[in-house]
């Protein structure tokens, strides 16, 4: 574990970085056809999570985002993950993302966890823009999302293609305050 990776704590959580123990939790979740139905990504076997392991630890080196694994910080018990990636430092802008296991879901931990993520973008990376990507069928993210003050700013109409099909994503958009 790398020793200078910012630790990130409210009352309930413990952001920390990714670990190799995790990785059973990173295949529960992102196999998991609840969890990944609005994500974009998936894997079908322990293995090929590995590589969804490899892609958190190069965002951290390669300084195109940081991800961070959320977890209880009572017990230490893995909840799902959340970051940014896609990292501009020329145009101060990444976009965030959130993904729990479904057994933590509806608890708040991801209005919990995400302005832990939100402000340290802002006040230690001297972001500007936070953007958030959301497929418009996806109300539980949305409201999460209007609840921390993001707004909405319009819909990108047949933007990505998943599973053999154009969706639409609406753009979401928090700014520093200065």
């Amino acid at each position: 574990m790398n020793k200078s990776f910012p630790i990130l704590e409210s009352n309930r959580l413990t952001l920390r970085q990714f670990i190799d123990s995790d990785l059973e939790n990173v295949y529960k979740g992102l196999s998991n056809p609840m969890v990944i139905k609005y994500y974009g990504v998936s894997y079908d076997s322990l293995e090929a999570s590995k590589e969804q392991m490899k892609w958190f630890a190069d965002l951290e080196k390669n300084e195109n985002g940081i991800w961070w694994a959320i977890c209880s910080r009572e017990d230490g018990t893995f909840l799902g993950g959340g970051g940014l990636n896609e990292l501009s430092k020329i145009h101060k802008k990444a976009e965030i993302g959130f993904w729990l296991l479904e057994e933590h879901w509806k608890k708040g931990y991801m209005t919990e966890g995400m302005p832990l993520i939100v402000n340290y973008a802002f006040e230690k990376l001297g972001l500007h823009r936070i953007e958030g990507f959301v497929d418009p069928n996806n109300r539980n993210c949305k409201k999460a999302l209007a609840k921390l003050d993001f707004e909405l700013e319009g819909t990108m109409k047949d933007s990505e293609v998943k599973d053999g099909k154009y969706i639409s994503l609406d753009i979401y958009a928090k700014i520093a305050t200065q």
